[in-house]
This record gives structure tokens, C-alpha cells and sequence, in this order.
């Protein structure tokens, strides 16, 4: 199959893939005939813009890895629907084969994605082969994508994985991702096992990998420093479901969400006069098997009222362009204290 760019399919700020109302839910057995299911995902609507890298952000068990699985079709959506390039994704205009070939990831831990049993060239050049590519030409491809993310091809590519540190092995996770000449590669927690000096270099591989191919990222972390060096914009997941998207430095810089403010709060600083002194957030996120009404963040919120318990918000406008906020406070004639009034037409 012949390469091609981004910008071959549309302009760069058009969606790539668009996410609309995707629920997952993970049934536990209780009893004989009762029910009650783990609401991972819970009805979360996004875009992936072309060329962009759009980091997630969360605590753990928000949800953010079984997204990153839902969006690989890794796991199915019990509801919901994934729309690649204007096409459904798992439909006849795009099967779920040639949606793999387009959407790849590369995972958190760099061994156990590995088959121990096959070299890294063999484990390159595997996927390759299954979409129809020639052994020969699978082979020079593995090669080829070895020294492009800094592994000399004579050296590494008749090594096993147990051969190679975690660096070098997330680079051929890096590279074997990239073997199908992907459009969009997801990320997941992707540099947070490698120690600080390897994971910058990963960092800037994949930063001069997204500019020369033309990739587009999901960037999923929970390194908040490294979320705003890599990403363009920032989606902030809390127990199941989107509280606040925006661009990168206007999220840094304006969160409108407290449960966003907090997390940033908590990012530990180089400069002694600016140390955490308490902490950003009280108690453990609640369940996610049977979450809170209302806004799920107003059992820790500090500016919770009454109506936050009542009333579930809906993201609107943050200020910037493009920034939302799930947030009563955000949202006009909410009913919270602080909200901002709605405006109202003049008759006459």
C-alpha cells in the first residue's frame, strides 16, 4: 500500500476521529440474579483533529486506558459510535482491519507487548505480512524503521526482547507501530516505566516521528509536565467521563474545572517558594460502580452546592476558543452561586 499524509484527506484542523457518546460498562456478578457494572466510560464525546496530539489526563481508574482501548477497537463499546475520516469505523466503507492499519498503539509496558519467542525484526515485520506485505519487503521495512528510531538494524534486529533495555525495547514498540504507516498512533502511558533521561529521548523521537510522517497522536499520561510539552490539546477524564478539553497553555494557564485546577496544583515545582504546603484534594474518587448524582466531582469539589448533587453539567464554553468545561459554575443560568447570568434578548 502506497504512503500518504495527513494533509492528503483534508485540512489539518478537520477531525480525524470523531468520538460521539461511547459508554463502556464492565458487569460484576452479585448474587444469583442481581447485576451492578463498573461505568468506565460513560457516554464521552471528543474529536482527534489531523496532526494534532490531544493528551488525556486523569487519575487512575478514570478511564483513560479503557478509552485508549475502546478508540483501538480493543475492546467493543457497548454503545456509542467512532467515526475515522467521515467513515464508521467497523462498517463497509471501513472494515475493522483496514481501521487497524490506519489507528496503532503503543503500550505502557514495553516487555510484555513483545512476543519473547520472535526477534524484533521478526515482531516488525509481522504485522506488515498479515495485511498482505511480501517477506522481503516486511523485512526491509523492519530495517529501515529500526534505524529510523535510533536502533542500528545489524546490531538489534536478530535480538530478543529480553536482549534489550526498557528504552530500546519501547522504541521497537515505537517502530513496529509505525510499520503500517498509521495515520494516528495512541499512546498510552507510553514513557511512564522508562527512567527520565530515556524518556526524554523517547519524547523527542516522537516528536520528530509526528513531524516528518505527518502523524497524528492520542497522548495518554499521567505526567502532567510531559502532557503539556507533547500535546496541542489536553481532555481531562474524571471517574468516566470528560470534565474539561481545551488547548494546552490555555488549560495551563485559565482550568475552569476544580477537579483540572487540582491535578495542576498538585505538579510538583522546581522553585521553593511555590511548594504544595496541602493537599489539592481530600478522599478517594468515589466508586465507579455506582457514582454520584449530579456532578461526580461534587463530593470532593470545594465549591459544591446544593444543585451540583441535582444537576448534571454539561460542557460549555471556558473562555478560549475550543475550551469546555463540565462545570455549573462554567455553565450560564446554572443555578450555582457563581455561575454567570444568562443573557437576555431585548424585546422592542
Amino acid at each position: 500500500m502506497s504512503e500518504f499524509t495527513n494533509q492528503d484527506l483534508g485540512g489539518p484542523n478537520q477531525p480525524l476521529l470523531k468520538v460521539s457518546n461511547l459508554i463502556k460498562h464492565f458487569p460484576i456478578k452479585k448474587g444469583f440474579r442481581q447485576q451492578e457494572v463498573v461505568r468506565a466510560v460513560d457516554n464521552i464525546s471528543f474529536d482527534v483533529k489531523k496532526g494534532e496530539t490531544l493528551g488525556v489526563v486523569g487519575e487512575s481508574g478514570c478511564g483513560k486506558s479503557t478509552t485508549a482501548r475502546l478508540l483501538m477497537q480493543l475492546l467493543r463499546q457497548d454503545r456509542g459510535e467512532l467515526i475515522f475520516d467521515a467513515a464508521a469505523v467497523d462498517s463497509a466503507d471501513l472494515p475493522l482491519k483496514e481501521f487497524r492499519r490506519q489507528v496503532q498503539m503503543v503500550f505502557q509496558d514495553s516487555y510484555s507487548s513483545l512476543n519473547p519467542r520472535l526477534t524484533i525484526e521478526e515482531s516488525i515485520a509481522f504485522g506488515p505480512k498479515v495485511h498482505g506485505v511480501s517477506q522481503a519487503e516486511a523485512v526491509e521495512r523492519a530495517r529501515n524503521l529500526l534505524a529510523r528510531v535510533g536502533l542500528e538494524p545489524g546490531r538489534f534486529a536478530g535480538r530478543y526482547p529480553h536482549e534489550l533495555s526498557g528504552g530500546q525495547r519501547q522504541r521497537v514498540n515505537i517502530a513496529r507501530a509505525l510499520a503500517m504507516n498509521p495515520r494516528l498512533i495512541i499512546l498510552d502511558e507510553a514513557v511512564s516505566a522508562l527512567d527520565k533521561s530515556v524518556e526524554a529521548q523517547v519524547l523527542n523521537l516522537l516528536m520528530d516521528l509526528k513531524s516528518s510522517l505527518d502523524l497524528t497522536y492520542v497522548f495518554i499520561s499521567h505526567d502532567l509536565h510531559v502532557v503539556r510539552y507533547l500535546s496541542d490539546r489536553i481532555l481531562v477524564m474524571y471517574l468516566g467521563e470528560v470534565v474539561e478539553v481545551g488547548p494546552a497553555e490555555a488549560l495551563f494557564n485559565q482550568a475552569a474545572h476544580p477537579y483540572t485546577q487540582a491535578l495542576l496544583s498538585s505538579m510538583p515545582s522546581m522553585d521553593p517558594t511555590h511548594r504544595t504546603t496541602e493537599s489539592p484534594l481530600f478522599g478517594d474518587p468515589p466508586s465507579p460502580i455506582a457514582p454520584p448524582s449530579g456532578c461526580r466531582f461534587h463530593t470532593r469539589c470545594p465549591h459544591a452546592q446544593r444543585i451540583c448533587s441535582q444537576t448534571k453539567p454539561e460542557l460549555s464554553g471556558a473562555g478560549a476558543a475550543d475550551h469546555q468545561a463540565a462545570c455549573l459554575m462554567v455553565q450560564p443560568g446554572s443555578g450555582h452561586s457563581l455561575a454567570k447570568q444568562p443573557l437576555i434578548a431585548r424585546e422592542g
